[in-house]
């Protein structure tokens, strides 16, 4: 089953204006959280279900960005979208550090979390040379286990050089990191993912993670794609929305790389 954990879950249900029910791949869904991102023009994410990652250092990839908790770089637009806004400009960090470039990264951590049942964004993604915007989910025992014991699922992750592919991948031990189990899906059509909004989900089950855009499957694993291997996705994770500048993934930006990029969420949303 789907499990929500959230202090406001009940009252989320409730004010979800689109989408209580989602009929996919044959099944009739029922929504059980969302955040549709309504509120004030500059406003924060609503902090009864996101808290910010904040700071740098290059989370593990070698990102040239610095994490803040500025309206700057993630507030609310005013129509119903969260911005996530990655700048060129020089800020020295809570470590001391000074780094070239700023964005945002908020999650659910310690507000809500999610086993099974389907998970989806409708996200209109930047593009350019080194821009590196993820929705993604981390298990909830991180702390206790580390990564990549605690299981990571990659929604929606684009290398901003390559604006027509959405990348899903399952990262666990033994298959981390480089080495992940990884789908690259292309938008029919020469479409970008920059053009226009896209919907970007998984379903997910014991044993089983579906990846879709659009509702389009195009990849489906399970414990027999990884024998002999650790499979950890059966149990609680939480949601990360974030857009990085650089790193091993995307590449660094270059002259051509445009700034500022923003990364456009026009809602969250958790099903049964």
């Amino acid at each position: 089953m789907t499990r929500i954990v959230s202090t406001r879950s009940k009252a989320r249900r409730k004010r979800a204006k689109r989408g209580n029910k989602l009929k996919t791949s044959g099944t009739t869904r029922k929504l059980l959280w969302s955040d549709e991102f309504t509120g004030a023009t500059g406003a924060s994410p609503d902090s009864a279900n996101w808290v910010f990652d904040i700071g740098g250092g290059g989370f593990g990839n070698n990102e040239k960005q610095t994490y803040t908790d500025r309206p700057a770089n993630a507030c609310l637009d005013g129509k119903g979208n969260l911005v996530i806004t990655a700048l060129r400009e020089t800020l020295t960090g809570a470590d001391g550090i000074e780094r070239d470039y700023t964005s945002g990264r908020i999650k659910t951590q310690g507000k809500v979390s999610c086993r099974f049942g389907r998970v989806e964004a409708r996200i209109k993604s930047p593009s350019g040379q080194g821009i590196w915007p993820a929705f993604w989910m981390l298990g909830t025992d991180i702390s206790q286990v580390g990564w990549a014991d605690c299981g990571e699922i990659d929604i929606f992750e684009v290398k901003g050089g390559e604006p027509t592919v959405n990348h899903g991948s399952l990262h666990a031990p033994g298959f981390e990191g480089a080495h992940a189990l990884t789908t690259a899906y292309t938008l029919p059509g020469g479409q970008s993912v920059a053009d226009d909004f896209h919907i970007y989900a998984v379903e997910w089950e014991p044993g089983m993670v579906k990846f879709f855009v659009d509702d389009v499957l195009y990849s489906m694993r399970t414990p027999a794609d990884v024998p002999g291997k650790k499979w950890v996705f059966d149990h609680d994770f939480f949601i990360i929305i974030n857009l990085a500048v650089g790193g091993n993934f995307a590449g660094d930006p270059d002259a051509t790389t445009v700034f500022p990029q923003k990364m456009v969420i026009d809602y969250v949303r958790v099903y049964e």
